[in-house]
């Protein structure tokens, strides 16, 4: 089946159109460091024929059911970049886009990138391609190719981890990536704009500890399975989970004890630290206890090897200074706010 002509396309601002010959020495002339940069090419091999050469193999594609198209960016009469969209399987396609030098940062490559998608999600018999999913893989270092994506209205959805050498640029060892939905709503609806923004503003990650004591002021600590240091009891707290249920549900869950938290006693900012990445611990009071509440401890065997009441000096002997920091600033009860417990 001959695919239809490709077409031209339009917001009112900028034109994707097809190549034409005497688009070559113009583009080439357009190509400078920048773009060499993080296509991983040497600038000394852009020439007329094999800028020749790319646009034959673009045609080519395109005439081959249409499975790679490239599209001249004209603004104002001018060529101002390129856009290209190829198919992977039935459904899917990616996305890659260039400016040329003098052209960026005046909003062309995102207009470009939306125009091209509505195109890609339009149904093969409105003359579209009639995929249901785009995306585009950035160099997370492109702080440009990234915000070009979010304005586009793509998603960020992760990190693809990749090998030296994988990539376009030879040190690359990631890539953002960045995908839209035929399906998703448009960001101009506030479900699709509140969507965008939650793909890519930061999450911290947040945990939940009980402080619970004996009427001799100790407090009780666990010994982990999964670390030297001993350490509240408490955990991570879930994807849409209150801080205070999910608490209680740890300290159910590794010690078998129903313990309701009351009042919130510390919030303590932990840095980044030995591979994980910086979080905010919420200590909530616990209550005091009689030691014959250690009777009632059913241990979670697969997280808690021991758990025991101790006093803060021996706190400060079992667990990690930071903890031990921590420990203290809660039971003192003076300073709501901590980083690293101080």
């Amino acid at each position: 089946m001959v695919p239809p002509e490709q077409p031209t396309l339009t917001d009112g601002v900028v034109t994707l159109r097809p190549w034409r010959d005497d688009d070559i020495a113009e583009a080439v002339a357009g190509h400078d460091d920048e773009m060499a940069m993080w296509f991983g090419w040497d600038p000394a091999d852009v020439s007329v024929e094999r800028q020749r050469k790319a646009v034959r193999d673009w045609r080519e594609d395109y005439a081959a059911d249409r499975r790679r198209t490239s599209f001249v960016i004209e603004h104002d009469g001018r060529l101002v970049g390129s856009v290209e969209i190829t198919r992977q399987g039935t459904h899917g396609a990616s996305l890659s886009w260039a400016l040329y030098a003098g052209h960026r940062g005046h909003g062309h490559a995102a207009r470009a990138v939306k125009v091209l998608v509505d195109w890609a999600f339009a149904d093969a018999d409105d003359g579209g391609l009639g995929v249901q999913r785009v995306e585009a893989r950035i160099d997370p270092r492109n702080d440009a190719s990234r915000r070009v994506a979010t304005r586009a209205g793509l998603r960020l959805e992760g990190t693809q981890r990749v090998v030296p050498g994988m990539g376009e640029r030879p040190d690359a060892t990631s890539y953002a990536v960045y995908a839209r939905l035929a399906t998703d709503p448009p960001v101009s609806e506030p479900e699709g704009f509140r969507s965008l923004l939650n793909s890519f503003l930061p999450r911290k990650r947040a945990i939940s500890q009980m402080l619970v004591r004996d009427e001799d002021g100790r407090v009780l600590l666990c010994r982990l399975t999964y670390k030297r240091d001993w350490d509240l009891p408490g955990g991570v707290v879930e994807v849409g989970e209150s801080p205070r249920v999910a608490v209680q549900r740890e300290v159910e869950e590794e010690l078998g004890l129903t313990i309701e938290p009351a009042g919130l006693l510390l919030t303590d900012w932990l840095p980044a630290w030995g591979g994980w990445d910086d979080a905010v611990c919420l200590v909530f009071d616990g209550g005091t206890h009689p030691p014959s509440v250690l009777a009632d401890v059913v241990m979670q065997e697969r997280e808690i090897r021991d758990v025991r009441f101790c006093t803060l000096e021996e706190v400060d002997e079992l667990a990690a200074d930071f903890t031990a920091r921590r420990v203290r600033a809660a039971v003192e009860g003076s300073r709501p706010y901590t980083e690293s417990g101080r």
